[in-house]
């Protein structure tokens, strides 16, 4: 974890805040566009957004929180009670978002889905790649950051207020595109899936507030034996690993529980993990709150 201060929190539109987060022991992490950080918020919440600040900018990390209406704590909390001043801890950046190499990108947002591809639209932009940001929101004032997009890149923005002008075509927009040209998503599930089907597979790049809804074949009980302290530990049909492990007395640091953030990343020595998650484990790893086995047990690096 790195130690942070808020330097400030303030609002940027409807519902919004930016949190700009001071190192309080120097610089900070680099990062590149597409990565976000844990929050260890004051009421034992931990909760992940991505940085939309300048990743040149060591001194500081910026995040916009929005204030979700049926908010599980996180998002209220920051809203409610993060002061400018208090100290904060933040772990390190991490990126399932990663931002591709290409001649030129097409960035669709929806909402506070603005903030991986803020960074990533001045990246490109810098290396003087062709782009375009589609910036789809209910309201002007609901859209964070939407008026010093249109003052910075012009006409590169297209923004679509749903209630005045509707939603964008993205067939259209999908024909427009060369044939090497990437598309980078972030938004709600609905805007994603109808971008999804437009969009050519190999170069469509989506990162989800939520997991898309999948179906497994049923739980199985299974062993996870902890190499490094010995232990086993029983994990029984509907019960996750995460948990199994954390009753056990083997503490996971763990944010969204769901399979999209990555912080209960552990290593899998031996077995075969059955990978549950939206990120995509890379080979030897498992996110437990979600993963089972496939075998009768797995041999964690714990």
């Amino acid at each position: 974890m790195q130690h942070t201060v808020i330097d400030r929190i303030e609002p940027i539109a409807d519902d919004v805040v930016s949190v700009a987060l001071r190192g309080a022991d120097g610089p900070l992490a680099p990062w590149q566009p597409g990565a976000h950080i844990d929050l260890a918020l004051p009421n034992w919440l931990v909760r992940q957004y991505s940085l939309c600040g300048d990743p040149a900018d060591r001194e500081r990390y910026q995040v916009a929180v929005r204030h979700e209406r049926l908010s599980r704590g996180g998002s209220e909390y920051v809203h409610l009670f993060l002061r400018a001043g208090r100290p904060l801890e933040v772990s390190l950046p991490r990126n399932h978002f990663p931002l591709a190499l290409a001649p030129e990108y097409l960035f669709v947002a929806g909402g506070i889905g603005i903030t991986p591809l803020r960074p990533m639209l001045r990246s490109v932009v810098e290396a003087g790649a062709k782009a375009t940001l589609v910036y789809v929101g209910r309201s002007r004032a609901a859209m964070p950051f939407a008026d010093e997009l249109l003052a910075t890149y012009g006409d590169l923005v297209r923004l679509f207020v749903t209630g005045a002008n509707g939603r964008p075509d993205f067939g259209a927009l999908a024909r427009e595109l060369g044939p090497r040209a990437h598309v980078y998503c972030c938004g709600p599930a609905p805007m994603l899936d109808a971008a999804e089907a437009a969009f050519p597979a190999g170069r469509f790049h989506a990162e989800r507030f939520r997991p898309v809804p999948r179906t497994f074949g049923p739980d199985e009980p299974f062993e996870a034996v902890c190499a490094r302290s010995g232990r086993t530990v029983e994990v029984p049909a509907g019960t996750s690993l995460l948990d199994a492990l954390n009753h056990a007395g083997c503490r996971i640091p763990s944010g969204c529980r769901e399979g999209v953030c990555g912080s209960c990343e552990i290593s899998v020595v031996e077995g075969e993990p059955e990978h549950r998650d939206d990120i995509g484990a890379p080979p030897g790893r498992c996110y437990p709150c979600v993963s089972r086995a496939l075998s009768p047990r797995l041999v964690l690096d714990l």
